[in-house]
C-alpha cells in the first residue's frame, strides 16, 4: 500500500498540532489552576459547577441581605435605647413632680425638661436608616412623624416595612413601625402615643396647666401609667430585635460556611493537580519534540520520493 507524500505531511502536521494544542492546554491549566477550561472538557462536572455557581450567587445575595438586616436591627435597637433612656428620665421627673414641696416655678422647670424630652423622642422616631428611609416609617416613603404648628405629633408612615429575604423562602422583619411601638399605649382611662403621654405631663406641670391640685395629681397618675406601659412596649420591641439579631447571626454563619464549602468543592471539581500536570506537560513536550525530529528526518529521505 502506497502512502502519499501529501497524506504523510498532513498526518504528521495534525499529530504535531494536536500535541502542541495539548501542551498549550496543559500550560493554561497550570497557569489558571483549573482543570476544566471549557464545558466540553467535562460536560457533567461543568453542569454541576454551573448549578453550584447559581447557588453560590444566591447565597451571596442572601449574605448581603443579612448584613443589611443586621444593620437595620442595630439602628433600631440604638434608637429604642435612646427612647428608653428618655422615658426613664421622664419617670424620674414625674416622681419629683409629685412632691408637695414644689412650687409653680419648680414644676415649670420640670415641664421645660419634659418638653425637651418630647423633642428628643420626635427626633429619634424620625431616624433615617442606612438606606435613607425612615427607620420607623413602615412602608412609607417620607418621614415617620410630622409635627403641626401647635406641636401635635402625628404618625405619617404606612403599615409595616416589607420583610427582607435572607434565604430560600426565609425572610426577616428588620424594622418596626412607629405606630406599633410608640402608639396606642394605655395611659389611665384611655390610650395615647408616647409623645402625647410626655407632652400632657409637661402641660400639666407648666404654669396654668392644671386647674386644681387634684387635676394635677390625676395627670401625674395617668402619666405614670402611660410611661410604665410605654417603657414596657419599648423593652419588648428591643427583646424582639435581639431575638431576630440572634437568628441573623446563625444565618450569617451558615452562609459563611456555605461559601467556604463552595470554594472547596469547586476547587476539588475543577482544580488541577499541578504536579501531575507538569509531568504531563513534560511528557507531551518530549513526544512533540520526538515527533518533530522524526518528521524532519523522514521527510528528507529519498525513499519516500521513490515509494511515491
Amino acid at each position: 500500500m502506497k502512502i502519499g507524500t501529501a497524506y504523510f505531511f498532513d498526518s504528521r502536521n495534525r499529530q504535531m498540532a494536536d500535541l502542541s494544542g495539548l501542551a498549550s492546554k496543559i500550560q493554561e491549566q497550570i497557569s489558571t489552576g483549573k482543570r476544566i477550561l471549557t464545558p466540553s472538557d467535562d460536560p457533567v462536572v461543568s453542569a454541576r459547577l454551573a448549578r453550584m455557581a447559581t447557588g453560590a450567587s444566591n447565597d451571596t445575595q442572601s449574605a448581603s441581605n443579612v448584613k443589611l438586616a443586621q444593620s437595620l436591627l442595630g439602628q433600631g435597637d440604638t434608637a429604642l435605647e435612646s427612647v428608653a433612656n428618655d422615658l426613664q428620665r421622664a419617670q424620674e421627673l414625674l416622681v419629683r413632680a409629685g412632691s408637695d414641696t414644689l412650687n409653680d416655678d419648680n414644676r415649670a422647670a420640670l415641664a421645660a425638661e419634659l418638653k425637651s424630652i418630647v423633642d428628643n423622642l420626635y427626633s429619634t422616631a424620625n431616624t433615617t436608616d442606612v438606606r435613607g428611609t425612615a427607620l420607623f416609617g413602615g412602608s412609607g416613603s417620607g418621614a415617620a412623624y410630622t409635627r403641626a404648628a401647635d406641636g401635635t405629633i402625628s404618625y405619617a408612615g404606612e403599615g409595616e416595612a416589607p420583610p427582607i429575604p435572607i434565604g430560600n423562602g426565609v425572610n426577616v422583619q428588620a424594622t418596626d413601625s412607629g405606630a406599633r411601638i410608640f402608639g396606642n399605649i394605655q395611659a389611665g382611662a384611655g390610650t395615647k402615643d408616647v409623645f402625647q403621654i410626655v407632652g400632657d405631663l409637661a402641660a400639666a406641670l407648666d404654669v396654668g396647666g392644671s386647674a386644681t391640685p387634684a387635676a394635677r395629681q390625676q395627670a401625674l397618675a395617668d402619666a405614670s401609667d402611660g410611661l410604665k406601659n410605654a417603657l414596657e412596649r419599648v423593652n419588648t420591641a428591643r427583646a424582639s430585635i435581639g431575638a431576630r439579631g440572634a437568628r441573623l447571626d446563625i444565618e450569617s454563619e451558615r452562609l459563611s460556611q456555605a461559601a467556604n464549602d463552595y470554594q472547596i468543592d469547586r476547587g476539588n471539581l475543577e482544580g488541577v493537580d499541578v504536579q501531575a500536570a507538569v509531568t504531563d506537560l513534560q511528557k507531551t513536550m518530549l513526544t512533540l519534540q520526538a515527533t518533530q525530529a522524526s518528521f524532519s528526518k523522514l521527510s528528507q529521505l529519498s525513499l519516500f520520493d521513490y515509494i511515491n
